[in-house]
């Protein structure tokens, strides 16, 4: 009679061992004719090696298919009248970047129109109106040619828009808090509709774009390549138009480089915007590529339509998450027709070499082939589709319990062939239902297992804690090394791969170290508690506890993910979908694979099935998109320092480092946990410091430069003319050079090339009203030549008065300023003394007295404009009733803050700012954003006490 055997040494089935690759069983034979199979707690290093080396690879293929991976360029004769052709739409990018810079207001667009022949051609009734604007003249004329060759049945209208002077204050983003102002500004709008069915016109898609660029580059991705694209669209479109049910609108707008003024102007003056039902923004954040979708809502019917029906779709709801939350500070014509418009899109950007953003790199011909054919596709599919729709949303939003609601979803797409679209409603449902299965296992399996179970989860949250903090310490300390051996604090920005070396690598070793720390912890407490159950050799005793240890490890990843999906769901972030796909398909193989309701199995290894089938769609789903957001974040460092010299150094560094050692921890969990039973991890371990060795090596010894000519530094070369004295003083205005730079790390290396005279530190601290140099190079205080006292912006008091009328005792100051023939202004008025105040041009009042939020106790007043617009202004200050200041009185100590900061920029180079910029190191180039100033700015102020 056979005894029955006690559960915790019962046998376990000898098949599993067969399916481990060089893994053998051991047999015991107990005295009870019984056998135990105790797996070997070995693992082939050679296997666990080729798998690591294999998911690499994959990662890296999932990335370049994702991302890399371009459409042919068709030509015309290939895409026929109906198709879309990238070849034609590239010789409009040519065109417009043969102009050279063209911001709104500069002088290179008279000197381009005088260049152009082919303004003859326009006719007359233009004439009078396209003066000094030769990129909107190329647009317009190549919109007239649309509508020429339209089909007989459709309808084309082109109107050449002037819009009047108007002030925008939008509610979030890099703008938040700025009142903007502009005149004189130009647009083109083109409208296809069919010709016999005239209400088609009162339901129109916008699809939307911009002419100007920054004065620092030529703008082939920023935005040439969007309006190239619209088009070879509109003529696309115009040949489909009598088959449509609503009209498409095209918008060619200028300054929205100086604060999103073109699509404010058209959406509160055109006749044309009250009929748009969905707006669609075509931007660059740097040149070609794939053009992802990466802002929808917040009526999903338009990414709907998207997702059905584009050719190439690409679109990912963690750039909309990541740009909500302020990383990158910047801001596209979309958040005007969703804040100011209440209208409902679509907002695409091509990221690709996001480093030559408004830099002058953003040049024709670094525009990879395929990306005007991606975005022209996917666009030409998603605008028959809704054009030709009858169910267009006439609103916005949903009727939920009486309140106005909004609705949310979440998108991504797959390999850039698939989309998946979910609304939030849904989403919740799933997270929760995961949520809660998830509780019930762990709950299940810590009741079943005890006190000892709880204990091991409780350790297994101490490795997934110990590879967190040791990964960030490992990869941190290679950023604090970095400003300290190499010329540049961000060596590695012209060569991205670099990074793989100094900061995957250390947060690999980081995280392998970590995990071990917690797998010898874990081991030691399980040896305890199988000593006490199991009567069997210390050999085999240490082998079940390794095993036991390996699944506790794996199954920490569950847990990690499982936290972050609660809170996601919680706060109902869309990238929320992210820990959906980590935890789950890992969870899957490991139940379907590993786990048993047997209770006398002994424990055995993890099978390399459960490895690769639990993470082929997270590394499916995910793997481009973190690779992706790791370069456009090394591409970010080129302009992070939004205060030249006013962040550390080593910040960049560690704000990359910490971001690639929590993705890693957070990915390579399921991975490093095979790595303890196989004879991998000593090889593993030296290769990775071979590879931060080598990695420091080339980085300090300059073999891999930290720029180059594509990816290169941005600075700004200024002339300043500064008037404001101390506080508002009467004497000379003093002139120089200054050199500074929005690209962490010292000048000495160009100004040592340049020679002109330049004196780096941070001695010498300027206010750009909205922005400030704390560390930069200026040349002596006589750069003289190419200014001169007339062009310096006047600030006149024209009253100071107590209203103790209307309101008791309230002081009114009237200013008036003379921008002396500058075309961008930049006004900070001090809201600790002036609690609100009115802008005039003219007689028009364009900013009423009203509630006014303010930025770093500023209000910071923004003014842009074309050749004709207005040069003198009209401000009243309102004095807040808490100021100690009243009129007349010039008493007391003085303050260390003026009432009035004043910034004009001009478009124009001096004799010695152009010497200086014909001996600039091909490394760097010119920087501007909307935090920059131009090549010559004069600075005013007006003192409290005036």
């Amino acid at each position: 009679m056979r005894n029955r055997t006690q559960p915790e040494s019962s046998s376990s089935s000898s098949s599993a061992s067969k399916s481990e690759p060089r893994a053998t069983d051991e047999q015991i034979k107990t005295s009870s004719n019984d056998s135990i199979h105790v797996s070997s707690a070995k693992r082939s290093g050679l296997v666990w090696t080729v798998v690591f080396a294999t998911l690499i690879c994959a990662s890296y293929g999932v990335y370049y298919y994702q991302y890399e991976h371009m459409p042919p360029p068709l030509t015309a004769e290939q895409a026929g009248r109906r198709g879309f052709s990238e070849l034609e739409a590239m010789k409009h990018v040519k065109a417009l970047t043969q102009l050279g810079p063209h911001a709104v207001g500069s002088d290179a667009l008279d000197r381009a129109l005088q260049k152009h022949s082919s303004c003859a051609s326009l006719g007359s009734a233009f004439e009078s109106k396209l003066e000094n604007m030769f990129s909107v003249t190329y647009v317009l004329a190549a919109s007239q040619k649309i509508k020429e060759s339209k089909h007989w049945e459709a309808d084309v209208e082109v109107d050449f828009f002037h819009a009047k002077s108007g002030a925008n204050r939008v509610g979030t983003g890099v703008f938040k808090g700025k009142t903007l102002i502009y005149s004189d500004l130009n647009h083109i709008v083109l409208r296809i509709l069919p010709k016999y069915a005239s209400e088609a016109g009162e339901n129109a898609i916008l699809v939307s774009s911009h002419i100007d660029t920054v004065s620092a580059g030529e703008g082939a991705g920023d935005c040439s390549s969007c309006v190239a694209v619209m088009l070879e669209l509109a003529r696309v479109m115009s040949q489909w138009a009598h088959e449509f049910k609503n009209a498409v609108i095209f918008l060619f707008n200028t300054g929205e480089e100086e604060g999103l003024n073109g699509a404010h102007s058209f959406v509160t003056q055109h006749p044309w915007s009250t009929t748009i039902r969905v707006a669609v923004d075509l931007e660059a954040m740097g040149i070609g590529g794939r053009s992802a979708l990466f802002q929808a809502g917040p009526n999903l019917w338009a990414v709907e339509n998207f997702a059905a029906v584009a050719k190439y779709p690409s679109g990912q709801i963690i750039g909309q998450d990541l740009f909500a939350s302020g990383v990158f500070e910047t801001a596209t014509d979309f958040q005007v027709y969703t804040e100011v418009a209440g209208l409902s899109g679509l907002d695409f950007a091509y990221t690709d070499k996001s480093a030559v953003y408004h830099t002058k790199n953003d040049r024709l011909d670094l525009l990879k082939p395929g990306s005007l054919q991606h975005l022209g596709e996917n666009m030409l599919d998603f605008l028959l589709q809704t054009a030709s729709s009858t169910s267009i949303p006439k609103g916005n939003a949903v009727e939920e319990e009486g309140k106005t609601v909004h609705e949310t979803g979440v998108y991504f797409d797959i390999l850039g062939k698939y989309m998946v679209l979910y609304h939030q409603h849904f989403a919740n449902m799933l997270h929760n239902s995961v949520i809660l299965q998830s509780l019930l296992i762990w709950t299940a399996s810590l009741v079943m297992g005890g006190y000892p179970a709880a204990v091991s989860l409780a350790l297994t949250c101490l490795s997934a804690i110990l590879m967190l903090v040791l990964s960030i310490s490992f990869s941190v300390v290679i950023a604090f090394i970095l400003p300290q051996i190499s010329s540049s604090p961000v060596p590695y920005v012209a060569s991205p791969w670099l990074t793989v070396g100094l900061f995957a690598a250390p947060a690999f070793l980081g995280a392998l170290t970590g995990q071990h720390l917690g797998y010898i912890v874990l081991k030691a407490y399980l040896a305890n508690q199988y000593s006490k159950r199991m009567q069997l050799s210390p050999v085999h005793q240490a082998a079940l506890v390794k095993l036991e240890a390996e699944r506790w490890l794996f199954k920490s990843g569950f847990l990690q993910w499982l936290i972050l999906l609660a809170l996601g769901n919680y706060y109902k972030i869309g990238s929320t979908y992210m820990a959906l796909v980590w935890l789950v398909p890992p969870a899957f193989a490991y139940g379907f694979l590993e786990a048993t309701l047997t209770p006398v199995r002994l424990t055995r290894p993890l099978k390399l099935a459960t490895l690769l089938l639990g993470l082929a769609v997270p590394v499916l789903v995910s793997a481009g998109n973190i690779i992706r957001l790791a370069n456009v974040l090394v591409a970010t460092l080129v302009r992070f320092d939004r205060n030249p010299g006013g962040t550390p150094e080593w910040l960049g560094n560690v704000i990359f480092a910490v971001v690639i050692a929590v993705v890693s921890c957070l990915t390579l969990v399921y991975l490093l946990s095979y790595v303890h039973l196989s004879g991998a991890k000593g090889p593993i371990a030296f290769a990775s410091f071979i590879l931060v060795g080598l990695s420091i090596i080339m980085v300090s010894s300059g073999i891999i430069p930290p720029f180059s000519e594509e990816t290169a530094r941005a600075v700004n070369i200024v002339h300043i003319v500064d008037a404001s004295g101390k506080f508002g003083g009467k004497q000379e205005p003093s002139s120089y050079i200054a050199l500074y730079s929005a690209t962490p790390g010292k000048l000495t290396k160009e100004v040592e090339q340049i020679k002109e005279g330049f004196v780096c530190g941070r001695d010498n601290v300027i206010d750009f009203v909205t922005s400030s140099m704390k560390y930069g190079c200026l040349t002596d205080d006589n750069s003289e030549g190419g200014w001169s006292q007339s062009d310096i912006p006047t600030i006149h008091v024209n009253s100071d008065t107590v209203d103790t009328e209307g309101n008791e005792n309230e002081r009114i100051t009237q200013v008036s300023i003379d921008m002396k023939g500058a075309k961008r202004l930049t006004l900070a008025i001090n809201a600790k003394e002036i609690e609100d105040f009115t802008f005039k041009v003219g007689s028009e009042e364009l900013v009423p007295r009203d509630a006014k939020s303010s930025i770093y106790g500023w209000h910071i007043i923004e003014f842009s404009g074309g050749k004709n617009a207005a040069s003198k202004f009209e401000i009243a200050l309102y004095w807040a009733k808490n100021s100690t200041r009243t009129a007349g009185n010039s008493n007391g100590k003085e303050k260390q803050q003026p009432l009035v900061k004043l910034r004009t920029d001009f478009d124009r180079l001096t004799p010695k700012t152009e010497r200086v910029l014909s001996k600039l190191p091909p490394w760097c180039s010119l920087f501007e954003g909307s935090i920059s100033s131009q090549p010559l700015s004069f600075l005013n102020s007006l003192p409290v006490n005036f």
